[in-house]
């Protein structure tokens, strides 16, 4: 037997993606007083469009800029073995983060273990004063004790369930659909 995906129902159109990240580049700047020393760290693939939104819409608000940074995460994942006998690993391309406060970005939490694949991959770079987590979906279903200081929406998600975020940048489409795998 085969697995596919089939749509179950659409989460969020442009026009909502765009007013959610609105509402959350909101939240991350009212929790920090400002942007002085804020930095938000895209996870690559999709945590980095949802990182430079956020950074627009702040400095859209606030009238200044954010520092921005991104971070691939593939070597530090405990599920490399079975992702890819070679996996392809991008770039990070991080400022310094002594006393910075970083918010990690990213599109789903679900298990924890990208976050905190991160997180471990963080330390290499420094200690930052303090990091959150932004995301714009929290579908529940942990694995590790990790949750999201801001979140777009949160969902209650079954194992069989699949949350697919897509940006333009990433996918050439944008919006946010529940899925559900069937065998074929």
């Amino acid at each position: 037997m085969h697995e596919s995906l089939r749509e179950k129902a659409p989460l969020f159109d442009r026009e909502r993606m765009r007013r959610v990240i609105r509402r959350m580049a909101g939240e991350i700047v009212e929790r920090n007083s400002g942007v002085e020393g804020l930095l938000l760290v895209g996870i690559r693939t999709r945590g980095v469009p949802l990182s430079e939104r956020l950074a627009a819409e702040i400095e859209r608000a606030e009238g200044a800029e954010v520092e921005r940074g991104v971070l691939d995460i593939t070597l530090y994942r405990d599920d490399l073995s079975t992702i890819a006998p070679q996996p392809v690993v991008k770039e990070t391309t991080l400022p310094p983060l002594d006393g910075k406060t970083v918010v990690l970005c990213d599109d789903v939490l679900y298990t924890g273990r990208t976050v905190r694949a991160a997180l471990d991959h963080l330390a290499d770079y420094g200690r930052p004063r303090s990091v959150q987590l932004a995301v714009l979906i929290d579908r529940g279903l942990r694995e590790l004790p990790i949750q999201a200081d801001f979140a777009g929406e949160t969902l209650t998600t079954t194992p069989d369930e699949v949350v697919e975020v897509a940006f333009p940048e990433t996918d050439g489409d944008e919006g946010v659909r529940l899925m559900e795998k069937v065998e074929r």
